[in-house]
């Protein structure tokens, strides 16, 4: 696994404790500080901002990742209560679609959401190198 996947997955941790986006950054920045050279640092920076949407349906996933999973649960629920009511085995069809698309659309938000929390860690590491005194 190389330096960037585990950069991720740090993140992807923090992000199940609950506490500030500050906070997050903090202890995420710790981490990062100890593990990567500045030269990763830089590299994996340059890759994320490569890779991360600026608007559009990235973006909307990214930040409302629940509420866009939402319809799909809800043809999820309503492919399982048709089934079950009117004994028709198509509609468990709706149940499985609508729940794997549910699924995979939180998880690409999950995944943005931790690039973005380290490309703005690598960049409040960045600019307390070049200004220290504001710390």
């Amino acid at each position: 696994m190389g330096q960037y996947e585990r950069l991720i997955l740090m993140a992807e941790d923090e992000l199940t404790q609950y506490s500030t986006d500050a906070r997050k950054i903090e202890k995420l920045r710790q981490k990062i500080g100890l593990s990567v050279s500045a030269a990763e640092q830089k590299q994996i920076k340059a890759q994320l901002q490569a890779e991360l949407p600026d608007g559009g349906l990235a973006k909307l996933v990214e930040t409302q990742r629940q509420t866009v999973a939402l319809p799909f649960w809800g043809i999820a629920g309503l492919g399982l209560l048709l089934g079950i009511s009117f004994m028709q085995p198509v509609d468990f069809l709706a149940t499985i679609i609508g729940t794997a698309l549910a699924i995979r659309i939180q998880k690409w938000g999950w995944k943005l959401e931790a690039k973005r929390l380290v490309l703005r860690t690598l960049e409040d590491i960045e600019e307390r190198v070049r200004n220290p005194a504001k710390v």
